[in-house]
């Protein structure tokens, strides 16, 4: 096994982060949440809000009819069917109890199904005593990697050290690439050749995590498929490693989703999660898609929050979710 620490600096622009862009990174993304989560779900908003501003905006009392509208606009949205037929059938029974009154009422009425949807599933990420042992699980092609490095670079601004741990040994190229994002977030990583064991580098990133007293440590996994039974067998393999090393590790284990691909990515997130004990959701490439409802049906369908968002394709678009702030830059026009 070796590690390498990286400690150079890269200002190519659109390719690599200067220093100031590392510097910046904690601020920018606790500053102006909302102003960054309304820029990320701009396509969503401008398809979701028109179309439901369309049935809103000369409604008087809401009947049947309004509804069943604003169902068809939620499918469409990608909220998912199990979902919008909660959602409408609380809609309903509210305007059954107590007529609801116009456009703005029944708008903001949705905007509190959808939050309590969120907030219904949202626990406040694990407090850590010595080093935080995060799992980054996922299929391949989500952006795993990639934003394995974006958290090592979040965490680094936050004044955090930081340790990747490059375990995904399956996949051709995938220890170079995180090498590159090692470089990039100038952090330490754990390394061993492509092919090699997986768990045997994990072992040796825990040891060096724990006599350093590392803040966090992030592993990149391979990229499982659920047909794959032998690598979900790795997995449990590398969480019985990690409880060995640091008691009650890994301390987060997140499973990196795909936003643009749906309802078929929240089935392929299905069946992962029943055997991978996810505890959050990094959902990527949320800015490149018109259906962003798919948080709510992540949340509703899986029983699980999301924890950030990516935004972007720069090293500091990553984003904490905040629902108040999704919600909002969702239905306010």
């Amino acid at each position: 096994m070796a590690f390498s620490l990286f400690g150079k600096r890269y200002s190519e622009p659109g390719e690599e982060p200067t220093e100031d862009d590392l510097s910046e990174a904690a601020p920018k993304a606790q500053q102006n949440i909302f102003g960054r989560m309304r820029q990320a779900v701009t396509r969503t908003r401008e398809s979701f809000t028109d179309r439901v501003d369309s049935v809103l905006a000369f409604t008087r009392t809401v009947d049947e009819s309004d509804l069943e509208s604003l169902e068809a606009i939620l499918l469409t949205s990608d909220i998912g069917i199990t979902t919008t037929n909660e959602i409408i059938d609380s809609l309903r029974q509210r305007a059954l109890r107590q007529k609801i009154e116009g456009g703005a009422e029944l708008r903001q009425l949705l905007k509190e199904e959808l939050k309590n949807i969120l907030d219904g599933v949202s626990t406040p990420a694990p407090t850590v005593t010595g080093t935080e042992v995060i799992l980054m699980v996922g299929v391949n092609g989500t952006g795993k990697t990639t934003t394995t490095g974006k958290l090592a670079a979040y965490f680094t601004a936050e004044g955090r050290t930081v340790l990747l741990c490059a375990a995904d040994t399956f996949r051709a190229a995938a220890i170079e690439q995180l090498e590159v994002w090692a470089q990039r977030s100038n952090v330490e990583i754990i390394k061993t050749r492509q092919g090699g064991d997986p768990s045997a580098a994990l072992f040796d990133a825990l040891a060096a995590a724990k006599s350093r007293n590392t803040g966090v440590l992030l592993v990149d996994t391979a990229g499982r498929l659920h047909t794959k039974s032998n690598l979900m067998s790795e997995l449990d393999k590398m969480r019985r490693t990690a409880q060995k090393i640091i008691p009650g590790a890994p301390h987060q284990t997140l499973l990196v989703m795909d936003a643009t691909t749906g309802q078929n990515g929240l089935q392929q997130a299905r069946l992962f999660t029943e055997a991978s004990a996810v505890t959050g959701i990094v959902l990527t490439k949320l800015d490149g898609t018109a259906k962003g409802g798919i948080v709510i049906a992540i949340a509703r369908e899986l029983g699980l929050p999301v924890r950030y968002v990516g935004t972007g394709e720069k090293m500091t678009d990553l984003l904490p979710f905040d629902s108040t702030a999704f919600v909002d830059s969702l239905l306010d026009g």
